[in-house]
């Protein structure tokens, strides 16, 4: 599968988006006075999840049917009614009139992202690395996965605590699946699964600095592809920064680039983009 077509797009765009709609709606369970809201537009997810949120965007605009002037205007309405900039991931497949006019209506490309995706029909033919425990969390350790999320963060002061409540709130999201490699009872590696259709979607992986280059996210990334195989999902897939670590480990994985996306922004009306937290 290292093609690239229209419905395979609308598979990844279209699982992205159902996990962040998913939090988002978690976060208006978990916060009611957080104003977490979402909305559907030019077949696209816009999702409100507070001002420099990384949740605070547009997913799928585009793949599944024409995004129109006033579309981008009821999306740019709805972010602008919360003084959050309007951003928009935007997959190359998408209608090619929007990369004509979102420069018009005050939008720059402000970010790229690397879209990986893989095969899980030939997993089990392949050689699997060992970790003494690595298992999905239980409910009552919600907490614990969060702060050990948070930790594999330390060495930024200022994202470990924003990495800590992304994790906790995601840990509550439904369909959300967590899992833990442990060693001598310690949480030393974390990393999530959403799945939805037969796509899973691999995110959250952290591990806390002391315990890097042993093998424990490997062992991680494995179980949770086996786990996926098992629900019945055919494909996986993840995102990363373009040439960096993550995604050189990634394709050392079996993982195929699928596309480049491009994150697209326009700011508020009324001040400068907020920074992105």
């Amino acid at each position: 599968m290292n093609v690239t077509d229209l419905t395979l797009a609308y598979d990844l765009e279209s699982t992205e988006a159902l996990s962040n709609k998913a939090f988002v709606t978690a976060r208006a369970q978990l916060d009611p006075g957080s104003g977490a809201t979402w909305m559907m537009a030019g077949g696209g997810y816009a999702m409100y999840d507070g001002v420099g949120s990384p949740l605070t965007q547009v997913f799928g605009l585009g793949l599944s049917e024409v995004t129109t002037e006033d579309d981008l205007a009821r999306i740019e309405s709805f972010f602008d009614g919360f003084g959050a900039d309007t951003t928009i991931e935007l997959c190359p497949l998408a209608a090619p009139s929007l990369l004509r006019c979102l420069p018009t209506r005050g939008y720059v490309p402000v970010e790229l992202t690397s879209v990986l995706h893989r095969s899980l029909d030939d997993l089990a033919n392949e050689v699997h690395p060992q970790w003494p425990h690595v298992r999905e969390i239980t409910p009552d350790e919600r907490d614990v996965w969060a702060a050990a999320s948070a930790e594999g963060w330390a060495t930024d002061a200022e994202l470990s605590p924003v990495v800590k409540e992304l994790a906790w709130v995601g840990a509550h999201s439904e369909g959300m699946h967590c899992f833990v490699a442990e060693l001598d009872g310690r949480f030393v590696a974390t990393g999530g699964l959403a799945m939805h259709g037969e796509v899973a979607l691999l995110a959250g992986a952290s591990t806390v600095p002391a315990f890097r280059g042993r093998g424990a996210q490997s062992a991680l990334l494995v179980e949770r592809l086996r786990f996926a195989r098992g629900a019945g999902c055919r494909l996986a897939m993840m995102c990363a920064a373009p040439g960096s670590t993550s995604q050189l480990n990634a394709e050392r994985q079996g993982f195929h680039m699928a596309y480049t996306r491009i994150k697209w922004q326009r700011p508020a009306y009324g001040g400068p983009a907020a920074p992105t937290r």
